[in-house]
């Protein structure tokens, strides 16, 4: 059968007036980092029968594929009629077609996230130390606090010495427990920038008392400047908010145009079929595993921030999030909310029946098809870092050049 097809112009209308698309790059992840449109979301040909039903939850969104002459679009439009999604189109002449067209291609992956992390900076100025600044403090025993926001697994391959894991979303629930003296300056790391500049402003505008910095350019920064890391780390910040937070996290919330709602309000979004609903629950996965809301699947809520291309790649789709604090439900909506996206998050439902159980894990790709990204790991080029480095500070212009995001900052 025949795919209808789709042009460039049809998908940047869509994007424009905010209508569900999904546009699925079907290359293997490392082509895809080789250039894509801001909102594509790469979903290889050969894992549609893994992913598509937890990434693409309704069956009848509109779809549209491409690749760059590889021949997949094909094949991977019989893989999604046989799970019965029965919208699926081609982009007309793929990846060269959005190219002529003279629309913008992004490097890399989760790029429109990295992308939205420069504005932020960009708009906000979000303060930040250099790597031999931070070295100098902890050389100086200084009254400071260095906080990782990268997942645990991540933390604990290398970190900044002293440094203790809060992952991105746990910020503002345990920084009054991290740096309880508010004459101390807590510093916020991550790989490489965007997560740090997102934590370090989620704390600024969540009104924590201290004075707040970001490690600019993170543990890449810290590499190139020839400072030595920690290998092996196990500590853990622990839950202890600071005085206010959590009402000052559902100002941010409301800010953003976050909307709360209940029980009864969620039934009704997961009810109406026309629309596309993503359920997270954003708290980490040891608390998801003991007890959580039926429907609802892990990712939390800093790498949900960070990888939200491919946790929902409905572009335009809705999302409700959960979190038995709210705090860290909050933060994340509030974040998703700047990045366009129609926001609720869910008011209690953990005094009733739970669901048990470990998060759903998809298996991992052959690590010959995956873009090793030039932040992880302990054998990256200092090339490739610098290279990294230098195609961020280039993404607040190539977002202006563009001009499908619809992002804001408050």
């Amino acid at each position: 059968m025949k795919l209808p097809t789709v042009t460039p112009a049809d998908i940047r209308r869509a994007l424009l007036l905010r209508e569900e698309i999904a546009l699925l790059d079907l290359r293997h992840e490392a082509a895809f980092a080789s250039g894509h449109p801001l909102f594509a979301a790469n979903m290889a040909e050969g894992r549609i029968a893994i992913e598509a039903e937890a990434r693409l939850p309704r069956k009848d969104v509109t779809i549209v594929l491409y690749d760059d002459g590889e021949g997949l679009v094909g094949p991977g439009a019989e893989r999604l009629r046989a799970l019965g999604y029965s919208n699926v189109r081609a982009l007309d002449d793929g990846l060269k077609a959005w190219s002529a067209a003279g629309y913008e291609v992004f490097e890399d992956v989760n790029s429109y996230a990295k992308a939205f992390g420069e504005l932020v900076e960009a708009r906000r100025h979000t303060p930040s130390l250099s790597a031999d600044e931070v070295a100098s403090l902890i050389a100086d025993k200084a009254n400071v606090a260095i906080l990782d926001v990268r997942r645990f697994d991540e933390y604990a391959t290398m970190n900044i010495p002293g440094s203790v894991s809060v992952p991105g979303a746990e910020l503002v629930l345990r920084a009054g427990r991290a740096a309880p003296d508010p004459d101390t300056t807590i510093i916020v790391n991550c790989a490489g920038r965007t997560r740090s500049i997102i934590g370090t402003q989620s704390l600024i505008n969540a009104g924590v008392p201290n004075k707040v910095r970001a490690l600019r350019n993170g543990t890449i920064g810290w590499t190139l400047a020839r400072h030595s890391l920690e290998h092996g780390a196990g500590r853990r910040g622990a839950v202890g908010s600071f005085e206010g937070a959590a009402a000052n996290a559902r100002d941010v919330a409301y800010r953003a145009g976050v909307r709360h709602i209940g029980a009864g309000e969620a039934a009704a979004l997961a009810a109406q079929t026309s629309r596309t609903l993503y359920r997270f629950d954003v708290r980490d996965a040891e608390e998801y595993a003991t007890g959580h809301l039926a429907g609802f699947r892990h990712y939390a809520g800093g790498q949900l921030v960070q990888e939200i291309d491919m946790a929902a790649p409905v572009r335009g789709a809705r999302i409700l999030l959960t979190d038995d604090k709210g705090v860290r439900a909050d933060m994340t909506a509030s974040w998703l909310a700047q990045m366009g996206w129609e926001v609720y998050v869910l008011e209690g439902g953990y005094d009733g029946a739970l669901e048990m159980g470990p998060p759903q894990v998809l298996p991992k790709p052959d690590p010959a098809h995956r873009y090793r990204r030039p932040y992880e790991g302990t054998d990256v080029a200092e090339r490739a870092m610098q290279a990294y480095l230098d195609w961020e500070y280039g993404l607040v212009e190539q977002l202006r050049r563009d001009a499908t995001h619809g992002f804001y900052v408050i």
